[in-house]
């Protein structure tokens, strides 16, 4: 940490302590006595009538900063689980795995740990990742854990190793991803925010001394850690050997993702089945719970709350959906409304 006298970054974090405090979570730390500490923001007072929700952050900064927003439209209907994943806030490990799969079987364990024997799933980006391997652990005879549903927001969980290196994302290398994605420069921060959004102010616009203050808060721990959780995500990653999963799942992609393109939603939802349902958000990049919180909301809300699965296609031969929300909201003030139209555009499989 710099040795500001102010840090807006860190005035931030407090306040996001502040509203998890007042949705009813406290912090919590699990020793897994194995090197491994796991931080999590669970229930002050977990309700038997309410199911158990487990929100699995995504790289860039910690369980506070991308799930404050949504606290207020779950944790009405869920007892929450908000982790820190490993190497970010406050938990660590000595152990040398960086791969999604061990990420997953922390997670696993804290939630045992808690108690908790049925759960659902929501990740963000490498969340997703995370996500997608919990829920294909938990179909595994004797896991302690089950898992009921899932929601994976814009993770590649299909991409393969050999993809990198033939140019399917936007970077060249594995090497400049991990630079990008752990930022440690305001240029490095700027480049971050043109890839995840899809409409964002002029960059340089925004002063170095403000982004300098979040990458001191958020970025200077950990960073070769950080890395190599990147430089192991597709690491002799096949799809043919991929699990499965069988749990109602939802896949929700931005329109014009820069992080890694739709094309990717579209073969998830294939690979998973008939139990998948894909929604592209239109006019939005890969921070699109940033871009259209409202339109992440109401989905979230209606696949985990009201339990029902987007529009269904007209025509049973699309092999996947894309679907546009829209926002209406009356004169009386009443709630939006999502629309949700076809395509026949989908990309073919690559």
């Amino acid at each position: 940490m710099s040795g500001r006298c102010f840090s807006l970054t860190e005035f931030r974090s407090r306040c996001y302590r502040s509203a998890f405090a007042r949705w009813g979570l406290r912090s919590a730390l699990t020793d897994l006595r194995d090197g491994t500490v796991v931080h999590c923001w669970v229930p002050k007072a977990r309700s038997p009538a309410k199911p158990d929700l487990l929100l699995i952050h995504g790289l860039g900064a910690n369980a506070l900063w991308q799930w404050a927003d949504v606290l207020p439209h779950l944790a009405p209907h869920f007892n929450l689980f908000v982790p820190d994943l490993l190497f970010f806030g406050d938990s660590f490990t000595s152990r040398p795995d960086r791969s999604d799969s061990f990420q997953a079987r922390c997670l696993m364990r804290v939630m045992e740990a808690h108690s908790v024997r049925r759960l659902s799933l929501v990740g963000l980006s490498y969340g997703g990742f995370v996500a997608y391997s919990m829920a294909a652990q938990s179909m595994e005879e004797g896991a302690a854990v089950a898992v009921e549903r899932v929601v994976i927001c814009c993770a590649a969980v299909c991409i393969e190793e050999r993809e990198i290196k033939e140019g399917m994302l936007s970077v060249s290398d594995l090497e400049q991803a991990a630079g990008i994605l752990v930022p440690q420069t305001p240029a490095r921060l700027r480049e971050l925010m043109s890839y995840t959004l899809s409409r964002h102010p002029p960059l340089g616009l925004i002063p170095s001394c403000l982004l300098s203050d979040f990458i001191d808060a958020m970025c200077a721990d950990y960073i070769e850690q950080k890395r190599d959780l990147v430089r192991d995500i597709p690491r002799n990653r096949k799809v043919s050997e991929i699990p499965k999963i069988t749990q109602p799942t939802l896949i929700i992609w931005g329109e014009h993702d820069h992080i890694f393109p739709v094309e990717l939603g579209h073969r998830l939802k294939r690979h998973i089945g008939d139990n998948a349902h894909l929604v592209v958000i239109k006019d939005t990049g890969h921070a699109f719970n940033m871009e259209k919180p409202k339109e992440f909301h109401k989905l979230l809300k209606m696949f985990l709350v009201d339990r029902q699965p987007p529009p269904a296609s007209s025509s049973p031969d699309y092999e996947s959906e894309k679907y546009t929300t829209e926002e209406r909201t009356s004169d009386n003030g009443s709630d939006p409304k999502t629309k949700a139209t076809a395509s026949t555009n989908a990309p073919s499989q690559a």
